[in-house]
């Protein structure tokens, strides 16, 4: 089955577009549709969730940590919607990327799939509160950026992967029906999660009581970070 196409076409109103189909009217469908800097490519759905994710952070010292700078727009985004207070990176394995760095935050030029480089740049921005995943897409690499960075995430703080429509296919490492597929692990991060109710042991012991929220939208996915405690129940009030 060929793929639906989804490209928006350039002459209509983006704005107009994310406003009639999904009731956003924030800041952020402000900086994004009217951007005149370098070029920047998110799916509309993503600007909404954005906003409700990250809204929190505006104004903070909010440590973010972006892994894929591509041309260096979305940098730029997050410096315009975020404020002078965030402390920016973006890390990209291509080395011309080097050129962003200083603009709207720091470059670090890199793989996410270097665990020895991830640590340094976290230890560099001295921490990380909010992680988000728009590097390569790339099944076993989102894998191994997770297994990495979730760690030294603060708590309260979040990791974002967007663009996993890529775990259906197969030049991702993906496939509707293919093991690797990174649906899969969210799949078992649910059961984890759960480990209150089951005898199973964890499958991911680096995340692993620390996980306290999933929230999965299309192809983008949320990993809110902290203390999972034991739940508990009560009864409260007057029995009839």
């Amino acid at each position: 089955m060929a793929i639906k196409p989804f490209k928006f076409e350039q002459d209509k109103d983006v704005a107009a577009d994310i406003r009639s189909k999904y009731g956003f009217d924030g800041d952020l469908l402000t900086i994004y549709a009217q951007n005149e800097g370098a070029v920047v490519h998110k799916w509309h759905h993503y600007i909404p969730l954005y906003d409700r994710y990250f809204g929190r952070y505006r104004g903070q010292p909010v440590r973010f940590l972006e892994l894929g700078v591509s041309r260096g727009g979305s940098l730029q985004i997050w410096r315009n919607y975020l404020g002078p207070e965030a402390i920016l990176f973006g890390i990209d394995i291509e080395p011309n990327c080097a050129e962003f760095d200083g603009l709207a935050g720091r470059v670090r030029i890199g793989s996410q799939d270097d665990p020895d480089f991830l640590r340094q740049v976290v230890e560099e921005m001295g921490g990380v509160d909010v992680v988000l995943d728009d590097g390569s897409h790339v099944m076993d690499h989102i894998r191994s950026s997770l297994m990495t960075l979730f760690p030294h995430l603060s708590d309260g703080g979040l990791y974002v992967i967007e663009d996993l429509h890529t775990a259906y296919w197969p030049g991702y490492g993906g496939g509707r029906d293919v093991a690797g597929n990174f649906f899969n692990d969210i799949r078992r991060m649910v059961d984890d999660m759960h480990h209150w109710y089951h005898d199973g042991a964890a499958h991911y012991p680096a995340l692993a009581g620390r996980v306290t929220g999933l929230h999965l939208h299309d192809s983008f996915v949320v990993l809110e970070k902290g203390p999972a405690h034991r739940p508990v129940h009560s009864r409260v009030g007057r029995l009839s």
